[in-house]
């Protein structure tokens, strides 16, 4: 595995892992309540690229991410495209400068 698999591999871990965190904790309270409390979790402090990566792993193998999180997944909100994602950070992808020969 090269070094960006490594690093893609690690960082959908660690975003299972975190959610699977939240979950556990939601546990605790009624159904219903753990639900809301995870759905409001993600969208309070996710940003945007973690909650596309987060639907990109959930659409993809649900498997390894706890049942509360699944249906939780209804109440996140899911960023459009990756671009979006940036464009809300504040991020634009730069322009190439009039004249300039396109990147390939």
């Amino acid at each position: 595995m090269s070094h960006d698999e490594d690093h893609i591999a690690s960082t959908r871990e660690k975003l299972v892992r975190m959610a699977n965190q939240i979950a556990t904790f939601f546990h605790s309270k009624p159904r219903e309540e753990g639900i809301t409390g995870v759905a409001e979790h993600i969208n309070k402090f996710w940003e945007p690229r973690m909650r596309r990566q987060f639907f990109e792993l959930l659409d993809g193998d649900p498997e390894d991410f706890d049942e509360l999180v699944i249906a939780a997944s209804a109440r996140i909100k899911r960023p459009l495209t990756p671009e979006q994602a940036d464009k809300s950070l504040g991020y634009a992808r730069p322009v190439e400068a009039e004249g300039a020969i396109p990147r390939k």
